[in-house]
């Protein structure tokens, strides 16, 4: 396979791109095997590997096979998961795709923006329902939405079209920087871990009335994203949930005592 062709084309870009190994794409309730395998044909055509599937409402057969010539190994080494929160859990940067987000990054800006916020964590690229994409619960678990900007009157694309495009997008970012030193900053945390803490947050701000009971997520997802924007080490993710288990035992004080105001 000839070089690509990477020269100016990130400019300014992070000096380490997100290693390819460290990536996974993830498709969430896929419903047609020939998507499924035409996706990891595209996959292995960028240099990409790791697969998981989330609630597949197809099984594999011979004719997927053949669509996903020379990537059978992708095909049969895919995991699969009950939900999309236990397929992210390990991810440092848990990044969704969307055809209609208002503020996403485009397949380029994910490209040379990973690197920064994922540091030497796992990067997962997370692609919906072929027919209505992710749920908004769905989009809440993820850190950044990215949308791959179309032109005229049909703006949906395939799913492996779209695995495609952003899986090009990455396999180029890396081919366009050589490997430097490792990063001194400590590595972010695993998505679950973030959950984890946001868990703790959750129930201690519910616990002090800072959370409105009745849509409590709303608020937690912007939370969410600011965490993820600031990239939290294991450490400070520790940090985080050891202080919202602090303000809920504090509010469990409060009630006891009959002293709120």
């Amino acid at each position: 396979m000839p070089p690509l062709p990477t020269a100016g084309l990130y400019p300014g870009y992070h000096k380490r791109p997100v290693d390819l190994s460290r990536i996974d794409f993830v498709l969430v309730r896929p419903a047609r095997a020939a998507n499924v395998a035409a996706a990891c044909r595209a996959m292995k055509n960028m240099g990409l590997s790791r697969l998981r599937l989330v609630e597949p409402a197809v099984s594999v057969h011979e004719e997927a096979g053949r669509i996903a010539w020379r990537s059978w190994d992708v095909l049969e080494r895919a995991q699969r998961h009950p939900d999309l929160a236990s397929a992210v859990a390990g991810a440092a940067l848990v990044v969704g795709t969307s055809g209609e987000a208002a503020e996403a990054w485009t397949p380029r800006q994910l490209a040379g923006r990973a690197a920064r916020r994922c540091g030497s964590g796992r990067l997962s690229v997370v692609f919906g329902p072929e027919s209505s994409g992710l749920t908004r619960a769905e989009q809440l678990l993820c850190h950044v939405l990215v949308r791959i900007p179309t032109i005229g009157t049909q703006p949906s694309l395939n799913l492996a079209q779209a695995v495609l495009l952003i899986a090009y997008e990455l396999c180029l970012g890396a081919a366009s920087a050589a490997c430097g030193e490792e990063q001194r900053r400590p590595p972010p945390a695993a998505a679950g871990e973030l959950e984890q803490a946001l868990a703790a947050l959750r129930r201690g701000l519910l616990g002090i009335g800072y959370l409105n009971p009745q849509s409590p997520e709303r608020l937690l997802g912007e939370l969410r994203r600011l965490l993820a924007r600031a990239g939290p080490s294991e450490r400070e993710v520790r940090l985080l949930r050891g202080l919202g288990s602090q303000i809920e035992w504090a509010a469990q004080e409060l009630d006891r005592s009959g002293d709120r105001s």
